[in-house]
């Protein structure tokens, strides 16, 4: 679902779920409206301007402004911020009792930087929401999968036997990860930004501060030790953890679009009739859960890139770092909450297939399990001779096109060493996967506990 509240023609890869419509340009508007309604509060409360504007001016946005967002958007580009359009859409529909008390002691940049604070509490809300719901399915996964052996692949090769489970634990200790980090900057990061024209909050006398701090009450945000308008520090942790949590929700979406290979079949997306259909080819179901999350993954380098490259601004202000981090810093939240809300429906309805992920493990012929037969020979014949024993083996069975057991009973070193019964012990991929279902177990837990 696409919640945007405009069209989008690729919303449904990249504006999918609630986060789209919290960022929108309308929303943003919004929010900067809302930062100037809690100054006015915290003012009168502090009896810094009277209460009856405050309470007229909460009354009248509760009731609706108009608001063209495009009128802010021209004055962006005239004045260089939407604050100034913005402050004068809202004189030309208030009383001179309410516009002269507003915008009192403020800056353009303390109102967008706090909008844009409130703005990401409420995605970061939406995006841990989704993140718990994607780790819950996860961790199904996991505890279902405990036991389906499947192909551990190294470099896109057949490596060693692992589980679907083991698989799915270490997509689940990613989500989990990613989302403590998501919800400490949300709980950390997000403050107000209050200083007046160059930090010093001057024109409020020595009450500036206690202004901040209701402000901050009012919005939800916390209170930063002081102004941060050119130590962006804030928005490059947000952006890093957005574009970090991208990365996680990148690498799932990757192997479920390699596991759901023609070839491989071991996974499908659920979603029901209709869902990856192809243009063209009516029999294809296309992994398109896994192909959003990537396209998601593919755009965040280059804009967590950005936001770090603004953080060199100038003095007191900056002039064009701060500016290039309004669109990059929405763009990244969009993204995180869109991958967000498409990891949670793509796991929720994953469709592992053990059966074949047990038949893809005797693709190679049981080669696959040639360092569980060099362990087994390594105590009576040393590692390193087992080693090679088994290569030597190992190529005679690719070169004559048979099967590793086969080749494996005609060599009389290992026939000697292990006999049929030991060779078809260290052949068994259930008998060869550690601890596996200790970090299964580890993982459920740490989930669990929070």
């Amino acid at each position: 679902m696409t919640s945007s509240g405009e069209t989008r023609l690729f919303g449904g890869l990249f504006a999918h779920g609630e986060v789209a419509g919290l960022v929108s340009d309308r929303a943003f508007a919004d929010a900067m409206i809302e930062v100037e309604v809690a100054l006015l509060g915290a003012l009168a409360e502090l009896g810094l301007a009277p209460e009856e504007a405050a309470r007229e001016l909460a009354e009248a946005v509760d009731a609706g402004l108009e608001l063209d967002v495009s009128e802010l958007g021209r004055g962006t580009g005239e004045q260089g911020t939407p604050i100034p359009a913005l402050l004068r859409a809202l004189r030309r529909q208030l009383p001179e009792s309410v516009s002269a008390h507003l915008h009192k002691g403020a800056t353009s940049q303390d109102v967008i930087d706090t909008a844009m604070m409130l703005v990401a509490a409420r995605a970061l809300d939406v995006i841990v929401a989704d993140l718990d719901d994607a780790a819950d399915a996860c961790a199904a996964l996991a505890q279902e999968g405990r036991d389906a052996i499947v192909p551990g692949r190294t470099l896109l090769q057949q490596a060693l036997p692992v589980t679907f489970g083991l698989k799915a634990a270490a997509w689940l200790a990613s989500l989990d990860g990613v989302r403590a980090d998501v919800a400490g900057v949300r709980d950390r990061e997000l403050a107000v930004q209050f200083g007046g024209a160059v930090g010093t909050l001057a024109s409020l006398g020595d009450r500036g501060l206690d202004v901040a701090a209701g402000m901050a009450r009012r919005l939800g945000l916390a209170v930063p030790d002081g102004p941060w308008h050119t130590v962006r520090l804030r928005p490059a942790r947000l952006a890093a953890a957005c574009g970090i949590t991208l990365g996680v929700l990148g690498k799932i979406g990757r192997d479920v679009v390699l596991l759901a290979q023609t070839e491989v079949a071991e996974v499908a997306e659920g979603g029901g009739e209709g869902r990856g259909g192809s243009s063209t080819m009516p029999h294809k179901r296309n992994p398109v859960g896994g192909i959003g999350l990537v396209a998601c993954a593919e755009r965040a380098p280059g804009l967590v890139a950005t936001m770090l490259g603004a953080m060199t601004q100038e003095h007191e202000r900056g002039a064009g770092g701060w500016q290039a981090e309004w669109e990059t810093l929405l763009e990244l939240l969009r993204l995180t909450g869109s991958a967000a809300a498409i990891a949670r429906e793509l796991l929720a309805g994953l469709e592992p297939d053990p059966g074949k992920m047990r038949e893809d493990m005797y693709l190679t012929g049981g080669l696959v399990m040639s360092e569980s037969v060099s362990a087994a020979l390594a105590p009576s014949l040393g590692r390193a001779r087992a080693q090679a024993l088994v290569e030597r083996v190992a190529r005679r069975a690719v070169d004559g096109n048979r099967s590793f057991r086969e080749v494996l009973r005609e060599d009389p070193a290992v026939d000697d060493a292990l006999g049929e019964e030991g060779i078809s012990s260290a052949l068994d991929p259930a008998g060869y996967l550690g601890v596996s279902s200790e970090l299964i177990d580890r993982a459920l837990a740490r989930h669990r506990a929070g």
